[in-house]
């Protein structure tokens, strides 16, 4: 047990007279600095276990020129962070490397044009070490933002950079969007479907443009009215349903851009009492267990890892932050595979996938 009394805060000097060693040694122990032998760690250590030593965290920045913090920027609504489950996912990904790494995540979020504003002045008031950065759109400020105030960062997804004067290159992990969309589409063809739509997102993302480009890699003459374009949520995914249902009624497969999407699409496609996949065979994106699990039936999907996304964001970020003071290159982007996930939504003529789906299908 600490051995402290009330109102006792224990010094750094406390700790160092009761390891035995200098207060500079005890300092870079405490601080994580290089150049100490692995018994005076361990002394150190355990004499912080034992006074209850906590540093101090103003000092500690002075120190070590690092504040312990990261900001993660979604460029998105409050209420679509906190209805879409793929935020939760990516933010739960981004807090377990952060927390593994003794790092404070601080969440900013955007409601309006006069954040940015307010985000900015937070980046360049030095409060963070480095930010993350997803669902940009294609005229978001904040490459921009983060280029101005010198401050490193890491993106989620694709950057289109048409809002960055230098168009630099800087770290981002994106999934295999083109390819996971070729393959859900080509399964589509391979199951005898002919009359293929599909639910695009928002064409100021690169990532429903890049699984519009799949899409269109595997139907090089698709007729432009089986496209309808949604927006990531659910009621953007019904109302693009109708659409298509009221311009080709001989529609026999839907590939949506994401699972929410295709969530809406089939309520739709039951309202006007189309079977699925019977009638129309359905292949949603992301494989999402709140979503993709619980339709019914179950949806056949592209998984792409969301949370382990998260995670890569975050690590390349601690990286680069530790390269960039010892003076090297920033690390490189990182694309990570996709799966097909095959259910009930969309099956051929064989028996059905157990429970929970198959894994498989092509990768890029």
């Amino acid at each position: 047990m600490p051995e402290q009394s009330p109102g006792f805060r224990p010094t750094l000097e406390a700790v160092a007279a009761r390891a035995g060693v200098s207060r500079a040694t005890a300092s870079r122990v405490v601080n994580g600095g290089a150049g100490v032998r692995q018994p005076l760690v361990d002394k150190v250590r355990r004499a912080v276990d034992e006074l209850g030593y906590v540093p101090n965290h103003a000092a500690r920045t002075l120190v070590t020129r690092r504040t312990g913090a990261v900001a993660v920027i979604i460029a998105e609504p409050e209420i679509r962070i906190f209805s879409d489950p793929f935020f939760s996912q990516q933010i739960r990904g981004i807090s377990k490397e952060l927390t593994a790494h003794d790092t404070q995540l601080v969440l900013l979020l955007l409601e309006g044009p006069g954040d940015y504003d307010r985000i900015a002045r937070y980046l360049a008031g030095g409060h963070v070490d480095g930010a993350l950065a997803f669902s940009l759109h294609t005229d978001d400020p904040i490459p921009e933002i983060t280029l101005r105030s010198g401050m490193p960062t890491v993106y989620g997804g694709r950057p289109s950079w048409t809002a960055a004067p230098d168009h630099r290159a800087v770290p981002y992990v994106d999934a295999d969007n083109r390819g996971g969309a070729r393959t859900a589409v080509q399964y589509l063809r391979d199951l005898g479907r002919r009359r293929i739509a599909h639910i695009a997102g928002p064409r100021d993302q690169t990532s429903a443009t890049d699984r519009l480009d799949g899409y269109r890699d595997v139907l090089l003459d698709a007729d432009p009215a089986l496209i309808a374009e949604g927006a990531f949520t659910a009621e953007s995914g019904a109302l693009a349903m109708a659409e298509l249902l009221e311009r080709c009624p001989d529609l026999d497969a839907v590939f949506a851009a994401n699972d929410l999407m295709a969530s809406g699409a089939l309520r739709v496609l039951k309202e006007r009492g189309r079977a699925v996949p019977d009638e129309v065979a359905l292949v949603g994106f992301d494989d999402m267990d709140s979503v993709a699990g619980a339709t019914d039936p179950p949806l056949t999907t592209v998984r792409q890892d969301i949370e382990g996304q998260g995670r890569l964001m975050a690590r390349l970020l601690l990286r680069g932050l530790d390269r960039e003071r010892e003076g090297a290159s920033a690390p490189a982007s990182v694309i990570t595979p996709t799966t097909l996930v095959r259910r009930a939504s969309a099956w051929g003529p064989c028996p059905p996938p157990p429970s929970g789906g198959w894994g498989g299908g092509v990768l890029r």
